[in-house]
Protein backbone atom coordinates (compact mmCIF):
# COMPACT_ATOMS: atom_id res chain seq x y z
CA UNK A 1 0.00 0.00 0.00
CA UNK A 2 2.76 2.47 0.88
CA UNK A 3 4.60 1.84 -2.38
CA UNK A 4 1.39 2.66 -4.26
CA UNK A 5 1.06 5.89 -2.25
CA UNK A 6 4.61 6.89 -3.20
CA UNK A 7 4.03 6.09 -6.88
CA UNK A 8 0.96 8.30 -6.96
CA UNK A 9 2.71 11.19 -5.20
CA UNK A 10 5.79 10.90 -7.43
CA UNK A 11 3.48 10.95 -10.45
CA UNK A 12 1.74 14.06 -9.16
CA UNK A 13 5.02 15.83 -8.56
CA UNK A 14 6.51 14.94 -11.92
CA UNK A 15 3.40 15.66 -13.93
CA UNK A 16 2.35 18.88 -12.26
CA UNK A 17 5.80 20.40 -12.06
CA UNK A 18 6.43 19.99 -15.78
CA UNK A 19 2.97 20.37 -17.22
CA UNK A 20 2.22 23.94 -16.11
CA UNK A 21 4.16 26.99 -15.03
CA UNK A 22 1.19 29.35 -15.07
CA UNK A 23 1.15 29.36 -11.27
CA UNK A 24 4.91 29.09 -10.73
CA UNK A 25 4.71 30.93 -7.39
CA UNK A 26 3.05 27.80 -6.01
CA UNK A 27 6.34 25.92 -6.47
CA UNK A 28 8.31 27.97 -3.93
CA UNK A 29 7.95 27.65 -0.17
CA UNK A 30 7.31 30.91 1.70
CA UNK A 31 9.27 29.48 4.63
CA UNK A 32 12.70 29.42 2.92
CA UNK A 33 12.09 30.40 -0.70
CA UNK A 34 13.19 26.97 -1.93
CA UNK A 35 11.51 24.86 -4.59
CA UNK A 36 8.56 23.03 -3.01
CA UNK A 37 5.46 21.42 -4.52
CA UNK A 38 3.28 21.22 -1.40
CA UNK A 39 0.88 24.03 -2.28
CA UNK A 40 0.49 23.05 -5.90
CA UNK A 41 -0.19 19.42 -5.01
CA UNK A 42 -2.83 20.27 -2.45
CA UNK A 43 -4.61 22.63 -4.84
CA UNK A 44 -4.54 20.39 -7.91
CA UNK A 45 -4.76 16.72 -6.87
CA UNK A 46 -7.85 15.94 -8.92
CA UNK A 47 -8.97 15.07 -12.45
CA UNK A 48 -6.77 13.25 -14.95
CA UNK A 49 -2.99 13.33 -15.17
CA UNK A 50 -0.65 11.62 -17.68
CA UNK A 51 2.78 10.85 -16.19
CA UNK A 52 6.02 9.36 -17.61
CA UNK A 53 7.66 6.32 -15.95
CA UNK A 54 11.44 5.79 -15.80
CA UNK A 55 12.66 2.17 -15.41
CA UNK A 56 16.29 1.66 -14.33
CA UNK A 57 16.34 -2.07 -13.45
CA UNK A 58 19.17 -3.77 -15.41
CA UNK A 59 17.21 -7.04 -15.41
CA UNK A 60 15.08 -5.59 -18.22
CA UNK A 61 17.77 -3.20 -19.54
CA UNK A 62 15.90 -0.09 -18.44
CA UNK A 63 12.85 1.34 -20.12
CA UNK A 64 10.14 3.96 -20.32
CA UNK A 65 6.41 4.03 -19.83
CA UNK A 66 3.43 6.24 -19.18
CA UNK A 67 0.77 6.25 -16.45
CA UNK A 68 -2.62 7.90 -16.51
CA UNK A 69 -4.09 8.81 -13.12
CA UNK A 70 -7.78 9.41 -12.49
CA UNK A 71 -8.87 11.11 -9.26
CA UNK A 72 -12.44 10.52 -8.13
CA UNK A 73 -13.53 13.54 -6.12
CA UNK A 74 -16.56 15.80 -6.10
CA UNK A 75 -16.16 19.54 -5.60
CA UNK A 76 -17.70 19.18 -2.14
CA UNK A 77 -15.18 16.50 -1.20
CA UNK A 78 -12.32 18.62 -2.52
CA UNK A 79 -13.33 21.63 -0.37
CA UNK A 80 -13.50 19.39 2.72
CA UNK A 81 -10.09 17.85 1.94
CA UNK A 82 -8.35 21.19 1.45
CA UNK A 83 -9.85 22.45 4.69
CA UNK A 84 -8.53 19.41 6.55
CA UNK A 85 -5.07 19.94 5.06
CA UNK A 86 -4.69 23.25 6.89
CA UNK A 87 -3.98 21.17 9.99
CA UNK A 88 -0.31 20.24 9.63
CA UNK A 89 -0.73 16.98 11.51
CA UNK A 90 -3.25 15.71 8.96
CA UNK A 91 -1.80 17.22 5.79
CA UNK A 92 -0.26 14.05 4.37
CA UNK A 93 -3.37 12.03 5.16
CA UNK A 94 -5.48 14.39 3.09
CA UNK A 95 -3.16 14.87 0.13
CA UNK A 96 -5.08 12.58 -2.17
CA UNK A 97 -8.80 12.18 -2.93
CA UNK A 98 -10.59 9.20 -1.38
CA UNK A 99 -10.16 7.11 -4.53
CA UNK A 100 -7.50 6.99 -7.24
CA UNK A 101 -7.45 4.85 -10.39
CA UNK A 102 -4.51 4.32 -12.72
CA UNK A 103 -3.79 2.86 -16.16
CA UNK A 104 -0.23 2.31 -17.34
CA UNK A 105 1.95 0.85 -20.02
CA UNK A 106 5.71 0.34 -20.26
CA UNK A 107 8.32 -0.96 -22.70
CA UNK A 108 11.86 -1.95 -21.78
CA UNK A 109 15.24 -2.24 -23.44
CA UNK A 110 15.10 -6.03 -23.75
CA UNK A 111 11.72 -6.07 -25.50
CA UNK A 112 9.50 -6.61 -22.47
CA UNK A 113 6.21 -4.76 -22.19
CA UNK A 114 3.36 -4.43 -19.71
CA UNK A 115 -0.10 -2.86 -19.64
CA UNK A 116 -2.43 -2.73 -16.67
CA UNK A 117 -4.78 -0.84 -14.41
CA UNK A 118 -5.25 -0.41 -10.66
CA UNK A 119 -7.42 1.23 -8.06
CA UNK A 120 -6.84 2.48 -4.53
CA UNK A 121 -9.84 3.36 -2.40
CA UNK A 122 -10.48 4.54 1.15
CA UNK A 123 -13.80 4.14 2.91
CA UNK A 124 -15.27 5.01 6.31
CA UNK A 125 -12.64 7.70 7.03
CA UNK A 126 -9.76 5.42 6.08
CA UNK A 127 -10.82 2.53 8.32
CA UNK A 128 -11.39 0.38 5.23
CA UNK A 129 -8.68 0.31 2.58
CA UNK A 130 -8.68 -1.41 -0.79
CA UNK A 131 -5.88 -1.76 -3.30
CA UNK A 132 -6.14 -3.90 -6.41
CA UNK A 133 -4.94 -4.15 -9.95
CA UNK A 134 -4.43 -6.35 -12.93
CA UNK A 135 -2.73 -6.44 -16.27
CA UNK A 136 -0.94 -8.33 -19.00
CA UNK A 137 2.81 -8.59 -19.47
CA UNK A 138 5.23 -10.07 -21.99
CA UNK A 139 8.47 -10.16 -20.01
CA UNK A 140 11.98 -11.33 -20.90
CA UNK A 141 14.25 -12.19 -17.96
CA UNK A 142 17.40 -14.22 -17.49
CA UNK A 143 17.03 -17.22 -15.19
CA UNK A 144 20.09 -18.30 -13.21
CA UNK A 145 18.73 -21.09 -11.01
CA UNK A 146 16.87 -21.82 -7.78
CA UNK A 147 18.64 -21.25 -4.48
CA UNK A 148 22.00 -23.02 -4.49
CA UNK A 149 21.16 -24.80 -7.77
CA UNK A 150 22.98 -22.71 -10.37
CA UNK A 151 22.69 -23.24 -14.12
CA UNK A 152 25.97 -23.40 -16.09
CA UNK A 153 24.81 -20.31 -18.01
CA UNK A 154 21.80 -17.97 -17.63
CA UNK A 155 18.67 -19.09 -19.42
CA UNK A 156 16.65 -16.51 -21.34
CA UNK A 157 12.98 -16.94 -20.43
CA UNK A 158 9.94 -15.28 -21.94
CA UNK A 159 6.86 -15.15 -19.72
CA UNK A 160 3.47 -14.07 -21.02
CA UNK A 161 1.18 -13.56 -18.06
CA UNK A 162 -2.15 -12.16 -16.94
CA UNK A 163 -2.26 -11.12 -13.30
CA UNK A 164 -4.83 -9.91 -10.76
CA UNK A 165 -3.72 -8.78 -7.28
CA UNK A 166 -5.95 -7.29 -4.59
CA UNK A 167 -6.08 -6.65 -0.85
CA UNK A 168 -8.87 -5.38 1.42
CA UNK A 169 -7.94 -4.24 4.94
CA UNK A 170 -10.08 -3.28 7.94
CA UNK A 171 -8.81 -1.24 10.86
CA UNK A 172 -9.06 -3.07 14.19
CA UNK A 173 -10.87 -0.76 16.61
CA UNK A 174 -8.76 2.36 17.31
CA UNK A 175 -5.45 0.53 17.07
CA UNK A 176 -2.67 0.75 14.46
CA UNK A 177 -3.53 -2.76 13.24
CA UNK A 178 -5.26 -3.64 9.97
CA UNK A 179 -6.50 -7.08 8.94
CA UNK A 180 -8.11 -8.36 5.78
CA UNK A 181 -8.24 -10.81 2.87
CA UNK A 182 -5.80 -10.84 -0.01
CA UNK A 183 -5.92 -12.55 -3.40
CA UNK A 184 -3.33 -13.22 -6.12
CA UNK A 185 -3.97 -14.77 -9.52
CA UNK A 186 -1.44 -15.25 -12.31
CA UNK A 187 -1.96 -17.22 -15.52
CA UNK A 188 1.36 -17.58 -17.32
CA UNK A 189 3.00 -19.23 -20.31
CA UNK A 190 6.75 -19.76 -19.90
CA UNK A 191 9.03 -20.23 -22.93
CA UNK A 192 12.77 -20.69 -22.37
CA UNK A 193 15.57 -20.85 -24.93
CA UNK A 194 18.16 -23.67 -25.15
CA UNK A 195 16.81 -25.39 -22.04
CA UNK A 196 17.93 -28.85 -23.19
CA UNK A 197 21.55 -27.81 -23.51
CA UNK A 198 21.56 -26.24 -20.06
CA UNK A 199 19.64 -28.75 -17.97
CA UNK A 200 21.65 -31.64 -19.42
CA UNK A 201 24.59 -30.41 -17.34
CA UNK A 202 22.59 -30.69 -14.10
CA UNK A 203 22.13 -33.76 -11.88
CA UNK A 204 19.43 -36.10 -13.19
CA UNK A 205 17.20 -35.57 -10.12
CA UNK A 206 16.75 -31.90 -11.10
CA UNK A 207 16.47 -32.15 -14.88
CA UNK A 208 12.82 -33.21 -15.16
CA UNK A 209 11.61 -30.88 -12.40
CA UNK A 210 13.32 -27.86 -13.90
CA UNK A 211 12.15 -28.70 -17.42
CA UNK A 212 8.56 -28.96 -16.24
CA UNK A 213 8.43 -25.59 -14.49
CA UNK A 214 10.42 -23.77 -17.18
CA UNK A 215 8.33 -24.98 -20.12
CA UNK A 216 4.75 -24.77 -18.96
CA UNK A 217 1.40 -23.06 -19.00
CA UNK A 218 0.59 -22.57 -15.34
CA UNK A 219 -2.04 -20.84 -13.24
CA UNK A 220 -1.28 -19.90 -9.65
CA UNK A 221 -4.25 -18.70 -7.63
CA UNK A 222 -4.13 -18.01 -3.91
CA UNK A 223 -6.26 -16.52 -1.17
CA UNK A 224 -5.18 -15.54 2.32
CA UNK A 225 -4.96 -12.90 5.01
CA UNK A 226 -2.79 -9.84 5.62
CA UNK A 227 -2.12 -8.45 9.10
CA UNK A 228 -0.48 -5.03 9.27
CA UNK A 229 0.82 -2.82 12.07
CA UNK A 230 1.83 0.72 11.13
CA UNK A 231 3.03 3.41 13.57
CA UNK A 232 5.22 5.43 11.15
CA UNK A 233 5.08 9.20 11.37
CA UNK A 234 4.82 9.58 7.60
CA UNK A 235 3.54 7.39 4.77
CA UNK A 236 6.09 8.57 2.22
CA UNK A 237 9.40 9.40 3.92
CA UNK A 238 9.15 8.24 7.55
CA UNK A 239 11.76 9.28 10.12
CA UNK A 240 10.47 7.21 13.04
CA UNK A 241 8.04 4.42 13.75
CA UNK A 242 7.47 0.81 12.78
CA UNK A 243 5.63 -1.09 10.09
CA UNK A 244 5.15 -4.86 10.19
CA UNK A 245 3.17 -6.83 7.64
CA UNK A 246 2.46 -10.56 7.67
CA UNK A 247 0.77 -12.18 4.68
CA UNK A 248 -0.12 -15.85 4.28
CA UNK A 249 -1.53 -17.14 0.98
CA UNK A 250 -2.98 -20.59 0.30
CA UNK A 251 -2.63 -21.77 -3.32
CA UNK A 252 -4.83 -24.75 -4.07
CA UNK A 253 -6.81 -26.43 -6.84
CA UNK A 254 -10.04 -25.50 -5.06
CA UNK A 255 -9.34 -21.79 -5.76
CA UNK A 256 -8.14 -22.33 -9.33
CA UNK A 257 -4.43 -23.03 -8.88
CA UNK A 258 -2.52 -25.67 -10.83
CA UNK A 259 0.06 -25.89 -8.04
CA UNK A 260 -0.58 -26.46 -4.33
CA UNK A 261 1.61 -24.53 -1.89
CA UNK A 262 1.55 -22.00 0.94
CA UNK A 263 3.35 -18.66 0.64
CA UNK A 264 4.25 -16.73 3.80
CA UNK A 265 5.71 -13.20 3.68
CA UNK A 266 6.92 -11.19 6.68
CA UNK A 267 8.28 -7.64 6.36
CA UNK A 268 9.48 -5.35 9.15
CA UNK A 269 10.48 -1.71 8.67
CA UNK A 270 12.06 0.30 11.50
CA UNK A 271 12.80 4.04 11.56
CA UNK A 272 14.63 5.83 14.41
CA UNK A 273 15.81 9.40 15.08
CA UNK A 274 19.23 9.44 16.74
CA UNK A 275 19.67 13.22 17.15
CA UNK A 276 19.03 16.47 15.29
CA UNK A 277 21.03 15.43 12.23
CA UNK A 278 21.27 11.64 12.30
CA UNK A 279 18.62 8.98 11.89
CA UNK A 280 18.68 5.32 10.92
CA UNK A 281 16.40 2.80 9.25
CA UNK A 282 16.40 -0.98 9.25
CA UNK A 283 14.51 -3.47 7.11
CA UNK A 284 14.12 -7.22 7.51
CA UNK A 285 12.11 -9.50 5.25
CA UNK A 286 11.56 -13.26 5.07
CA UNK A 287 9.55 -15.06 2.36
CA UNK A 288 8.90 -18.79 2.34
CA UNK A 289 7.05 -20.89 -0.23
CA UNK A 290 6.13 -24.25 1.31
CA UNK A 291 6.00 -26.36 -1.87
CA UNK A 292 6.87 -29.97 -2.62
CA UNK A 293 8.72 -29.14 -5.84
CA UNK A 294 10.14 -26.19 -7.76
CA UNK A 295 7.78 -23.31 -8.52
CA UNK A 296 7.67 -21.35 -11.78
CA UNK A 297 10.23 -18.50 -11.71
CA UNK A 298 7.52 -15.82 -11.57
CA UNK A 299 6.05 -17.43 -8.42
CA UNK A 300 9.38 -18.06 -6.65
CA UNK A 301 10.53 -15.55 -3.98
CA UNK A 302 13.69 -13.60 -4.81
CA UNK A 303 16.17 -11.23 -3.18
CA UNK A 304 14.75 -7.72 -3.57
CA UNK A 305 17.45 -5.21 -2.63
CA UNK A 306 19.09 -2.17 -4.14
CA UNK A 307 22.06 -3.20 -6.27
CA UNK A 308 20.60 -6.59 -7.25
CA UNK A 309 18.56 -6.97 -10.47
CA UNK A 310 15.01 -8.28 -10.18
CA UNK A 311 14.79 -12.09 -9.83
CA UNK A 312 18.59 -12.53 -10.04
CA UNK A 313 18.72 -14.75 -6.92
CA UNK A 314 15.65 -16.92 -6.29
CA UNK A 315 14.61 -19.72 -3.96
CA UNK A 316 11.64 -21.09 -2.05
CA UNK A 317 13.21 -19.52 1.06
CA UNK A 318 14.51 -15.96 0.92
CA UNK A 319 15.69 -13.61 3.67
CA UNK A 320 17.11 -10.12 3.41
CA UNK A 321 17.97 -7.17 5.62
CA UNK A 322 19.14 -3.62 4.95
CA UNK A 323 20.60 -0.99 7.25
CA UNK A 324 20.63 2.70 6.34
CA UNK A 325 22.07 5.83 7.99
CA UNK A 326 20.85 9.27 7.00
CA UNK A 327 22.50 12.62 7.72
CA UNK A 328 20.29 15.71 7.53
CA UNK A 329 22.36 18.69 6.36
CA UNK A 330 19.49 21.18 6.61
CA UNK A 331 15.74 21.35 6.14
CA UNK A 332 15.91 20.33 2.47
CA UNK A 333 18.98 18.17 1.87
CA UNK A 334 20.08 14.84 3.29
CA UNK A 335 22.53 12.09 2.34
CA UNK A 336 22.31 8.37 3.04
CA UNK A 337 24.60 5.34 3.09
CA UNK A 338 23.26 1.82 3.19
CA UNK A 339 24.19 -1.83 3.05
CA UNK A 340 22.22 -5.04 2.80
CA UNK A 341 22.55 -8.79 2.82
CA UNK A 342 20.29 -11.38 1.22
CA UNK A 343 20.10 -15.17 1.09
CA UNK A 344 18.14 -17.54 -1.15
CA UNK A 345 17.72 -21.28 -0.61
CA UNK A 346 15.40 -24.07 -1.66
CA UNK A 347 15.03 -25.32 1.91
CA UNK A 348 14.15 -23.14 4.88
CA UNK A 349 16.42 -25.23 7.12
CA UNK A 350 19.38 -24.45 4.84
CA UNK A 351 18.76 -20.72 4.57
CA UNK A 352 21.28 -19.67 7.23
CA UNK A 353 24.09 -21.63 5.54
CA UNK A 354 23.32 -20.48 1.98
CA UNK A 355 25.55 -17.98 0.19
CA UNK A 356 25.24 -14.34 1.22
CA UNK A 357 24.69 -11.63 -1.41
CA UNK A 358 25.81 -8.22 -0.19
CA UNK A 359 25.04 -4.79 -1.60
CA UNK A 360 26.01 -1.28 -0.51
CA UNK A 361 25.53 2.24 -1.73
CA UNK A 362 25.01 5.94 -1.25
CA UNK A 363 22.32 8.43 -2.12
CA UNK A 364 20.78 11.80 -1.47
CA UNK A 365 17.32 13.24 -0.92
CA UNK A 366 15.66 16.63 -1.38
CA UNK A 367 12.57 17.60 0.61
CA UNK A 368 10.36 18.42 -2.36
CA UNK A 369 7.06 18.68 -0.46
CA UNK A 370 7.69 20.03 3.04
CA UNK A 371 4.06 20.00 4.09
CA UNK A 372 3.95 16.22 3.66
CA UNK A 373 7.54 15.40 4.63
CA UNK A 374 8.08 13.89 1.17
CA UNK A 375 11.61 13.43 -0.22
CA UNK A 376 12.90 12.60 -3.69
CA UNK A 377 16.38 11.68 -4.82
CA UNK A 378 18.83 9.15 -6.22
CA UNK A 379 20.43 5.97 -4.85
CA UNK A 380 23.50 4.32 -6.39
CA UNK A 381 24.01 0.74 -5.23
CA UNK A 382 26.69 -1.84 -5.93
CA UNK A 383 25.72 -5.50 -5.67
CA UNK A 384 27.62 -8.75 -6.14
CA UNK A 385 27.79 -8.25 -9.91
CA UNK A 386 27.00 -4.69 -10.99
CA UNK A 387 26.18 -1.10 -10.02
CA UNK A 388 22.61 0.19 -10.37
CA UNK A 389 21.09 3.64 -9.91
CA UNK A 390 17.53 4.27 -8.79
CA UNK A 391 15.20 7.27 -8.89
CA UNK A 392 13.63 7.21 -5.44
CA UNK A 393 10.28 8.74 -4.54
CA UNK A 394 10.06 8.69 -0.76
CA UNK A 395 11.62 5.88 1.22
CA UNK A 396 13.39 3.11 -0.73
CA UNK A 397 11.15 0.62 1.11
Amino acid sequence: MTAFFRTILFSLLYGYCFSSFASSSQFFDQLDGMFDASEYLSENAYGFLPVPIIITDPAVEGGLGVMGLFFHETEKDKIARLKAMKKSESAAMNLLPPSVSAVLGAYTGNGSYFAGAGHMGFFNQGKIRYMGGGGYGDVNLNFYGFGDITLPAPLSINTKATAILQTLKFKLADSSFFLGPTHRYIKAEISPQNITNLTSHLPAKWQNSLSNVLTSKTTTSGIGLTLEYDSRDNLFSPSQGLKYELTSLWFNESVGSDIDYVLTELTGLHYFKLDKHWRTAFRVEVNYADANDFLPPYATPYINMRGIPTARFQGKSVAMSELEFIYQFNLRWSANVFTGIGKASNEFSELSSSKSRISKGVGFRYLIARRYGFNMGIDIATGPEETVFYVQAGSAW
